[in-house]
């Protein structure tokens, strides 16, 4: 019986010790919310060359929540969409996943130019550059190399 409490209270100290040494791992950080686009950023291939600002009235705002993306832009007056009728603007839906440094969309469906673009790409991956205010998603070329980024304010 003195052998059972003994190893009973050696286990109970083992786990203790375990569990007081084990650090909780860091919460994944999270794009959920709502996003709008402030600035684009050109690259040499590495480093960020030029800022390009938005031009007036030009506005672009992405939702992400539970897995889902969406997304809405206004366009310049002469936008036309395939057939030659003004846009006004543009939208798509679709999923998204995250890791530390990537973002991953799968646009499911948009308005007609952006189905008309769907024909070619639907999955897109980015670079991600995430902080609690704002974000990065930096596209590469087929080396990867860095070429463009589109930058975010949280907004929400």
């Amino acid at each position: 019986m003195k052998k059972l409490i003994g190893l009973a209270v050696l286990l109970l100290g083992f786990v203790m010790i375990i569990s007081w040494s084990t650090e909780e791992p860091l919460p994944m950080h999270t794009i959920e919310g709502t996003w709008e686009l402030q600035s684009f950023y050109n690259y040499d291939g590495e480093n960020i060359i030029d800022t390009v600002p938005l031009a007036k009235g030009y506005r672009q705002v992405k939702m992400y929540y539970d897995g889902k993306i969406m997304w809405s832009r206004t366009t310049s007056s002469d936008t036309k969409d395939p057939d030659g009728n003004d846009v006004v603007g543009r939208f798509g839906y679709g999923t998204y996943s995250i890791t530390e440094n990537e973002l991953m969309e799968t646009i499911e469906y948009g308005d007609k130019g952006m189905m008309t673009a769907l024909d070619t790409v639907r999955h897109f991956t980015f670079e991600l550059v995430l902080k609690d205010q704002n974000y990065s998603q930096i596209s590469s070329d087929e080396e990867g190399n860095r070429t463009f980024s589109e930058n975010y304010k949280r907004i929400n």
